[in-house]
């Protein structure tokens, strides 16, 4: 089973929205200078334990330019490397509805300051949305393809705490009902590799596969320096898997999802100077690959075993 008119055989979410609006669409990611309750002291002051200074951000311009500033500068940027012609706003960094309403409406409009926009998109956490931000958000869904990106990383309380996250899976859950009900797209963060057996992780494929997300990342887990992580790698804590268990791991973790939820991430951008572990994890292409002749040589698919568990 193929995917989208490619040769893919997991609902890709670029060639999706390559479907959906007639071109390419490439994501602008923005800085808008928000926090995180988990790095505040609001529940926490020391935040994930993979989470590192700059909040997961991989690709930003400085904060200290407006968002206009900075959609204006990632749009022409991205228009003059890549002749790229549509656009998603998407704020990546920390937690993206932690502000004010008020401010929040502010933000997210100078986001979509240009014609060539199509969609917004705001990563968040579980325990930092209510009614009235997600009344905020429903309101660009007319005009908007709109997406709030939770990161629930797994089902397992017990993960959850080790983690360090600050919220357990019903916190997600009522959010992502809500969120639901309100007729906003919902990606879900996974990270596999999280002190977790391997049925353990088929058990969060198989619990969000039961919610129906329209979209999934999944993100194998990394140390980077400066974090929590990177000390216990070091400290012999935690083993990471090899490359070939990731690529194994992930395709049989898409074979428990719909084959209508999209699937946003599975591999890393590149080397990062700050990584530690695993190094193999900046070989995007090499993994997404790897990922694409697994399928083929188990003639297997996205949403494979979704009626069989």
């Amino acid at each position: 089973m193929n995917y989208n008119g490619t040769d893919k055989r997991y609902n890709q979410f670029s060639e999706h929205l390559k479907l959906k609006f007639g071109a390419k669409v490439y994501k602008i990611t923005l800085d808008a200078g928000f926090s995180c309750p988990n790095r505040d002291g609001t529940i926490s002051k020391d935040g994930c334990i993979f989470c590192d200074d700059g909040g997961s951000f991989s690709q930003a311009h400085s904060n200290s330019l407006s968002i206009e500033e900075q959609v204006n500068t990632g749009a022409e940027t991205l228009k003059n490397r890549f002749k790229a012609q549509k656009f998603m706003s998407y704020f990546q960094a920390f937690s993206n509805t932690y502000k004010p309403v008020k401010e929040l409406e502010k933000i997210y409009a100078a986001s979509l300051c240009r014609d060539d926009i199509v969609g917004l998109s705001i990563g968040t956490r579980p325990d930092c949305v209510d009614e009235d931000k997600l009344n905020l958000i429903s309101s660009f869904v007319p005009d908007y393809y709109t997406w709030i990106e939770y990161g629930l990383q797994s089902v397992h309380d017990k993960t959850l705490k080790k983690i360090n996250r600050g919220h357990d899976y019903k916190c997600f859950l009522d959010a992502y009902e809500k969120t639901k009900s309100m007729g906003i797209n919902i990606c879900l963060h996974i990270i596999l590799n999280l002190f977790e057996t391997y049925d353990e992780m088929m058990e969060t494929a198989k619990t969000i596969s039961n919610l129906e997300p329209e979209g999934v990342k999944i993100h194998m887990l990394c140390a980077l320096e400066g974090t929590k992580l990177a000390d216990m790698y070091n400290n012999g804590e935690i083993y990471f898997m090899t490359e070939d268990e990731y690529v194994s791991t992930v395709c049989d973790f898409l074979e428990y999802l719909p084959p209508e939820t999209t699937i946003h991430r599975l591999a890393g951008n590149g080397l990062r100077t700050e990584l530690v572990a695993p190094r193999w994890i900046g070989r995007k292409l090499d993994t997404l690959n790897r990922i694409d002749r697994e399928f083929i040589s188990r003639n297997s698919w996205q949403g494979k075993n979704v009626t069989n568990y």
